[in-house]
């Protein structure tokens, strides 16, 4: 089969197309052949050596499609079931073998495109607006990159809980997109000042969190824009890393709260992962979420995905083919 490995850290140049045995499922996995791949930031962390990894390595953590070869013990999936799983290595391929209890089955009406564009991003913003912090009714929320994978998802489930979203963009385009979704405030960062457009459209409280996946460059106006013992959630940096925090940062500007989560602690169970594949996929089915993938590529593509991605110009999800 065909895989994307990589032998050393660096930019998209880094990413070879090579071919390699399939792999066969051991006790307790399956093997899925790969109908569509999710591409997400976290990938291009590792692949620039910022989320360090074993080398020589494969690449990408989400993908679905069907299942191929079942593994001694497994009773929960059969040959041909569509699956989709998020968080195990080795992705970018024509397929991949998965511990069954870290997969999930796609339920009828929704397709593989569909499943491996919202499966990692899904999950993410369920639990950061259902379990890291509760996101209630008439709630202000503030959402960096709104426009992105992740962005998209977490306006629409924040706008189906009935919260006023403020959603931050890098262009009038993106803009245009995230009012569709709902969006009941459109900032551009490049051009506006974050947190006193914020504090203006909350009447000078600021907003009891914000959620920031970009990173260095919005820090500053996550930080400014929190209303007493607000919470930053810090869960990714498209724009580099953010600058160390202080202590006392988080005294003087409100008794603030602080947190940087990642997905794998809200899913240290096949329970906890099951609940939130199944929130995700009933928002989706009931039509409250739209998943939007605007771009495809090859998997021989990978390279040019990569590039198109940190560019920062492309809006919603991005999925490789094999």
């Amino acid at each position: 089969m065909r895989a994307i490995r990589l032998s050393r850290t660096g930019g998209p140049e880094v990413l070879e197309l090579t071919e390699v045995e399939t792999p066969q499922p051991g006790p307790g996995q399956i093997l899925v052949r790969h109908q569509a791949i999710g591409i997400n930031f976290i990938d291009t962390y590792q692949r620039s050596g910022l989320y360090p990894m074993k080398l020589p390595s494969g690449l990408g953590s989400e993908a679905a499609g069907a299942v191929e070869a079942v593994g001694e013990g497994v009773t929960g999936f059969k040959v041909g079931d569509l699956v989709a799983y998020a968080g195990t290595p080795g992705a970018y391929a024509d397929a991949n073998v998965v511990r069954a209890d870290r997969a999930v089955k796609v339920p009828p009406g929704i397709d593989a495109r569909t499943a491996a564009a919202a499966l990692l991003k899904g999950m993410t913003v369920e639990f950061l607006i259902r379990r890291l912090h509760r996101v209630e009714a008439g709630e202000t929320i503030l959402a960096h990159a709104a426009a992105g994978g992740v962005g998209q998802i977490l306006v629409q489930w924040a706008k189906a809980l009935g919260a006023v979203v403020i959603g931050t963009v890098g262009s009038e385009q993106k803009a245009a997109r995230v009012r569709e979704l709902g969006a009941d405030h459109v900032i551009l960062y490049h051009e506006q000042d974050v947190a006193a457009e914020v504090r203006r459209i909350t009447d000078g409280k600021g907003v009891p969190v914000a959620y920031d996946s970009v990173g260095k460059d919005t820090f500053e106006g996550t930080l400014k824009s929190l209303a007493r013992r607000g919470l930053f959630v810090s869960f990714g940096n498209s724009s580099g890393p953010p600058p160390p925090i202080e202590a006392r940062q988080l005294m003087v500007n409100g008794s603030l709260f602080f947190t940087r989560p990642t997905m794998g602690d809200y899913q240290t169970t096949p329970e906890e992962l099951d609940a939130s594949a199944a929130a995700l996929f009933e928002m989706i089915g009931s039509g409250k979420i739209k998943i939007e993938i605007r771009q495809t590529f090859p998997l021989a593509e990978a390279r040019k995905a990569h590039e198109a991605l940190e560019s920062r110009a492309t809006i919603g999800a991005s999925l490789l083919i094999p």
